[in-house]
């Protein structure tokens, strides 16, 4: 998927809420696409509405291959959350995945903080690349960088 997947709200295109079941979310682009569809509008429309409708249309159609899609779906929710977490927390530091310590039990890697309290990076966010962590402890978070 591309990097610009989340220049967009989907969601918002959609008339849908993050929380909407895959069935809700279908039924907003059945409604929508109907609506917008060029086959769809009448004569009298003028030309300059025509235009955006076809816009909208096709916005429509990328939102729901996006969302209609489990994988592509997931992705653009976490780069939402991630998104969201670095406008509510500024990030206290970088620090490089390498840079932490591997817990084989917990199945996780930690990064001790400042307050005394740990940074805990379960294996599964290290896999979906979901890299800003809290502190357990305290109000701080570190960005986790990995170099590919």
């Amino acid at each position: 998927m591309s990097s610009n997947i989340h220049q967009k709200e989907w969601y918002k295109i959609l008339g849908a809420d993050p929380s909407d079941s895959l069935q809700e979310l279908k039924q907003n682009y059945q409604r929508l696409i109907l609506l917008y569809h060029p086959d769809k509008q009448s004569a009298d429309v003028p030309a300059g509405e025509l235009e955006e409708r076809a816009q909208r249309f096709i916005e429509v159609d990328q939102a729901w291959k996006i969302l209609g899609n489990e994988e592509t779906k997931r992705e653009y929710d976490l780069q939402r959350r991630e998104v969201a977490m670095t406008q509510k927390w500024p990030v206290d530091a970088q620090v490089l995945l390498e840079d932490m310590s591997w817990i084989e039990a917990d199945q996780s890697y930690t990064y001790s903080c400042r307050c005394g309290g740990d940074y805990i990076l379960p294996v599964e966010e290290a896999e979906e690349n979901m890299f800003l962590v809290c502190c357990n402890t305290c109000s701080l978070s570190i960005e986790i960088l990995n170099r590919i």
